[in-house]
């Protein structure tokens, strides 16, 4: 039965068959959301969102952009960045720049003005444009014969260093084709230097071989930080860098830095004496989450705080010597200050309603910030310097989330099976839920494995959260062994252990909320893209038998040929399985037994495959292997498999998007909401509506 009145039903429900008794209540449940306003694929398909701020040195203005999504029914392609400005003092709010989609914004050093990366009309690629803060039109400041892919200002304001890739080799051949050399013919990133005051000043190249990721002037403006690694591929990015510190006039090596593994940022101490690395531990360190302080003579750098039971997301110097940070902790955001050598710790804020994902600091320390809570996405927030200042939020982008009703969203906390860890996760009630009343669950896993959610905003086009909410559905979001945001040894304990203990964290998440009265035993949903992926392709196999739906989403199902076609193949090594498979008959079984496709014949899970076409990172046959499995081994099992063209690890364009929205809650209505795994298979083509 498909209801599709879309005149008298705000948000269609897709069921395979008749609601049974045993349903009954959850059925009340969601004709209640239905007849409220619910949040639905085309609302989420519309959410703006602030994505990032920058606060002048003087406090008196927040430059912040804001991420606007395309008409998913008239363009396919990824959302803009549109420039605003609020002017702290009068706490108003204007559009800055919005023809166009911007990058890096900056105020630029001893100029009432901000500069920003855009790339208009008669543009050969990204350049640099300047506005004054009074507004007006933007003026090109400098642009390059390739795209300008980041830069950073001399404290003169007219100097800067930036990275562009080298022009590429072209092909000699006289034939009408050019065949694609796997990883040949790469280009590396290289760092430049020029004056952007002088006209017709040509660029001087940074003398560092390799690829050049982030620079960072010293405060005096002689000498760089710069990271860089050996080969522009990803895994040399991700655990390969080195910090040099480069001298501005020769731009050849002056000093090294020797830290190894992943690193985040590099930055100077107002006295140029020092650098703060945000960075891994060590090499096998998964996130560049922990604070390193080294000499800028160079040598090793060394951890601070290594004990804290968090994770550190951003950092700053701040003119007295201290470090103002952004942390996680648990499903908590904070704000605070460390000196360099540790002590001295203080929150300045802890939001365990916001999820902040970034900040930027005045001189005088006040500080704007990105942040969602669980009843909006992401918005600007300011705190001033006063002492126990309470943050304010100054911007609202989606008014229209006043007119509907949400799901009641709270933090939850359960112990392991194995009692050696608490588990943390988020979990959204159904719109209209009464206590006592048992629901089905989506289980919602997230990817990495080191990443987390925080209690803020969990809604997104794959992320079902409130439109699960609308429908009756409660969503569970569990924050397993291996996640960041629980200091080092929770998020290390997860390596060397693929789909073990990590993935019995979800199902005694799963088993906790049966014991309280919510969950439906015998219909709970599994989804999530990558490592999340991999967790509903595991659900869904060697767990069949207590999940009654799966959507996976750019997944893994043979860990064998994951490693093999993968871009990231000794970050896999080195920050997760931490052995080599090949190195005995025993270590390559035990890599198949810890694969979905090895546990196909239990699979008795109906299960909805998505995957991005020009996936790099989870190569599409990941998806294509376990559904050929399941078509031959366990035809009578519903599976489908939808590859979305142009997409990679992730859909990023609006019209792939809102397709993959739809998908989703129709194969959750399906087999879900009913329980039932006999369920006529939904009709191939996206069930999008038509629009009034």
């Amino acid at each position: 039965m498909i209801l599709r009145d879309f005149k008298t039903i705000p948000y269609p429900i897709y069921t395979g068959k008749l609601f049974s008794l045993l349903i009954g209540f959850t059925l009340l449940i969601s004709v209640s959301a239905i007849q409220a306003q619910v949040v639905t694929p085309d609302h989420v398909a519309k959410i703006q969102s602030v994505s990032s701020s920058v606060i002048s040195d003087n406090g008196n203005h927040v430059a912040y952009t804001v991420s606007v999504p395309a008409d998913p029914y008239k363009e396919n392609v990824s959302n803009s960045n549109h420039l605003y400005m609020l002017d702290i003092a009068e706490g108003t709010t204007r559009p800055y720049y919005t023809s166009g989609s911007v990058g890096d914004v900056q105020f630029r050093p001893g100029h009432n003005s901000v500069t920003f990366l855009t790339t208009r009309n008669s543009d050969d690629g990204r350049s640099l444009y300047e506005l004054p803060l009074d507004g007006g039109e933007a003026t090109l400041l400098f642009s390059f014969d390739r795209n300008i892919l980041s830069y950073t200002w001399h404290h003169d304001g007219n100097h800067i260093a930036f990275t562009a890739f080298e022009a590429a080799e072209t092909s000699a051949s006289p034939l009408p084709y050019k065949a694609d050399v796997f990883e040949e013919n790469q280009v590396n990133r290289k760092g430049y230097i020029t004056n952007v005051s002088r006209e017709g000043h040509d660029p001087h190249q940074i003398q560092i071989a390799g690829s050049i990721y982030m620079i960072d002037w010293s405060p005096d403006g002689s000498k760089l930080a710069v990271s860089a690694a050996p080969s522009p591929t990803v895994d040399d990015s991700f655990m390969a860098q080195q910090v040099f510190v480069v001298d501005y006039r020769t731009r050849e090596v002056a000093a090294e830095i020797f830290n190894e593994g992943k690193i985040g940022q590099v930055i100077w101490s107002p006295n140029g004496q020092q650098l703060a690395i945000r960075a891994g531990r060590d090499i096998h360190d998964p996130i560049d989450g922990r604070i390193l302080i080294v000499s800028a003579d160079g040598g090793n750098p060394q951890i601070i705080n290594e004990d804290f039971a968090g994770k550190y997301e951003h950092i700053k110097w701040t003119g007295n010597n201290e470090i103002t940070f952004h942390a996680s902790r648990g499903t908590s955001s904070l704000l605070g200050t460390i000196r360099p050598n540790g002590t001295n710790k203080q929150v300045l804020f802890e939001g365990e309603n916001h999820a902040i994902t970034s900040f930027s600091r005045a001189e005088n320390g006040t500080i704007s910030f990105v942040a969602s809570t669980p009843g909006h996405p992401n918005e600007l927030f300011v705190r001033s310097n006063r002492r126990n200042a309470q943050p304010e939020r100054k911007t609202n982008h989606n008014t229209w989330l006043a007119d509907l009703e949400l799901g009641n969203q709270e933090v939850i906390r359960y112990t392991a099976r194995d009692g050696e860890f608490e588990i943390e996760g988020m979990l959204i009630y159904p719109v209209g839920y009464e206590p006592g009343l048992r629901v089905p669950i989506i289980v919602m896993v997230h990817g990495g494995p080191e990443a987390h959610y925080s209690n803020g905003w969990l809604t997104g086009y794959q992320i079902p959260g409130q439109m699960a909410a609308g429908k009756g559905y409660a969503v569970f979001y569990p924050n397993y062994r291996g996640s960041t945001g629980r200091g080092i040894e929770f998020v290390y304990s997860s390596q060397g252990d693929l789909a073990g203990k990590e993935f019995d964290d979800i199902v005694d998440g799963v088993d906790y909320l049966i014991e309280q009265g919510i969950a439906d035993a015998d219909r709970i949903g599994v989804t999530g893209g990558s490592y999340g992926g991999y967790a509903s392709a595991w659900m869904s196999t060697y767990y069949s038998d207590r999940f009654a739906a799966a959507v996976m989403f750019v997944g893994i199902s043979n860990n064998l040929s994951k490693w093999g076609t993968s871009d990231i193949p000794e970050e896999l090594y080195l920050v997760h399985s931490r052995e080599r498979m090949w190195e005995s008959d025993e270590k390559w079984m035990d890599y198949l037994k810890r694969s979905p496709i090895y546990w196909v014949d239990r699979a008795e899970t109906p299960i909805l495959i998505m995957h991005g076409a020009e996936d790099t990172r989870v190569h599409p046959a990941q998806s294509l292997e376990l559904y050929r499995h399941l078509k031959v081994r366990k035809p009578e099992v519903p599976v489908r498999l939808v590859l979305y063209p142009g997409e990679g690890h992730g859909n990023t364009r609006a019209s792939s998007r809102l397709d993959y929205s739809y998908r989703m809650l129709q194969w959750f209505d399906t087999y879900l909401m009913t329980g039932d795994a006999s369920a006529e298979i939904p009709h191939w083509d996206a069930p999008v509506p038509e629009r009034d």
